[in-house]
């Protein structure tokens, strides 16, 4: 049996989704924060390829060793705060959000079927999800409430926990190979997008889509399950 044929005939206890690049589209901000940045510290912008998905504090450790981190990252915060233009949800982003939030409000007492880990600050978080019309899901894990990040697992190990489910009966949805190593090295499933990265540099996930508009998300008994649209 494939990977992609486990996948969709399994059940799951929760869905963790990342956010940028998944469930929002934040590309342009990015882009134009970090180039900014760049050039403020005369940074080759071609260094800062192959990054997307990890923390700031891990990116600009990277870049810029020579750099006060504490004073880059309250600068990149900054910049990526102040500009929110062009970030929307990407297709079936709020859907799946909806489907999976909206069963676990009806059913009064019932556990979150759903949270999000991203590698965003919080504040930063909240604005692009805001700004896309996403509303926040319970228990949402961010750079603030981990020591290490992705390709780390613990975003996704303590997303897990404050949904009160196990890591290997979590289902996670993430669009960058640090994420996706992320999860795997938590024991999660994974489902990718590849709104961001190709999809050859995503195969170690259980099913690579083009989009969240690609698949469906069902609930039963209290589980998730997912069919390919």
């Amino acid at each position: 049996m494939s990977q992609a044929s486990e996948l969709t005939e399994r059940t799951f206890a929760a869905v963790i989704f990342d956010n940028d690049g998944t469930l929002v589209d934040s590309t342009g901000s990015v882009e134009r924060s970090w180039l900014r940045w760049a050039m403020e510290h005369d940074i080759d912008p071609d260094r800062l390829a192959g990054h997307h998905g990890m923390p700031a504090s891990a990116i600009i450790a990277s870049v810029a060793p020579d750099l006060d981190p504490e004073a880059a990252q309250a600068r990149i915060d900054e910049l990526e705060l102040g500009d929110t233009d062009g970030v929307v949800a990407l297709p079936g982003a709020a859907e799946a959000i909806a489907t999976l939030a909206g069963e676990a409000d009806r059913q009064a007492g019932r556990r979150p079927l759903c949270t999000i880990a991203t590698s965003a600050t919080t504040d930063l978080a909240r604005v692009r999800l805001d700004a896309a019309g996403i509303d926040v899901p319970e228990h949402l894990v961010t750079i603030d409430d981990v020591e290490r990040g992705k390709p780390h697992p613990d975003p996704y190990l303590l997303a897990a926990q404050r949904l009160g489910a196990d890591p290997g009966d979590c289902l996670v949805v993430e669009d960058a190979p640090s994420g996706v190593a992320a999860a795997r090295a938590a024991g999660c499933a994974v489902l990718a997008v590849t709104t961001t990265t190709a999809a050859e540099d995503l195969s170690d996930a259980d099913l690579v889509v083009d989009s969240l508009a690609d698949v469906a998300f069902a609930i039963s008994d209290g589980r998730v399950h997912i069919t390919r649209r």
